[in-house]
């Protein structure tokens, strides 16, 4: 009678351990959707990131209103995603806060990465030398470690007026094979713009800014500039 005591004692506990773990994943997972109603840190980013971006005009409070959503919606709908005014995972990530995001909260690079930075190495620098497709990827890498852009890949791609293909639907085009190379080999800390944050076109630029910045190396059709 003891032992079938001590038993059922046990299987109790596992089935109490087993339901407070799949609460822990349901609350993780709930707290990585923000909507209106929401409030607290992340809000204040997500607003912080919309405002400095132009979609948000409103005050940076932490509180996510109907000002917020509306500034989400808008920059849902800019970037090609389901424009419902929530920040779920595909909207967070392409905010830069995969942290934000993940149920882990880790920020180690993932086959994401790989992919989306190997779709925009295709669509900018298609018919480019290899090392001109691995420079694409370094910029964008190195826009990820510095001060003045957002510190995630999905960030720094899904940056307003960015990245030209981004505009032209050419990022929706197949992905040349040798571009998740030139993604994996940046990844990997190969850089032959030198520390480059810019790059363009002489042929088609337009922007007198653009020309300003000061030329680190030229390769193949690209200027890569600091």
């Amino acid at each position: 009678m003891k032992r079938s005591k001590r038993q059922g004692l046990t299987a109790l506990f596992l089935v109490f351990a087993l339901l407070t773990v799949t609460a822990a994943g349901l609350h993780t997972a709930y707290a990585a959707t923000y909507r209106q109603g929401s409030s607290g840190q992340a809000v204040t980013t997500i607003q912080d990131k919309l405002k400095r971006w132009g979609y948000y005009s409103g005050t940076v409070d932490g509180v996510y209103g109907s000002a917020t959503a509306a500034a989400v919606k808008k920059f849902q709908r800019t970037n090609g995603l389901t424009a419902d005014g929530v920040c779920g995972n595909a909207t967070l990530k392409a905010l830069g806060m995969e942290q934000q995001a993940s149920s882990g909260g880790g920020s180690q690079t993932g086959s994401g990465d790989v992919a989306l930075l190997a779709k925009v190495i295709s669509a900018e620098a298609r018919g480019e030398p290899y090392s001109g497709q691995v420079a694409v990827g370094a910029v964008i890498l190195n826009r990820v470690a510095h001060p003045s852009f957002p510190n995630t890949i999905a960030g720094v791609v899904y940056e307003p007026g960015a990245f030209t293909c981004m505009v032209d639907g050419q990022i929706d085009q197949p992905v040349a094979d040798s571009a998740y190379q030139a993604a994996r080999d940046a990844l990997n800390g190969s850089d032959p713009t030198g520390g480059a944050i810019y790059y363009f076109n002489p042929s088609t630029a337009t922007s007198s800014w653009i020309w300003s910045r000061p030329l680190i190396t030229v390769i193949g059709k690209h200027r890569f500039c600091s």
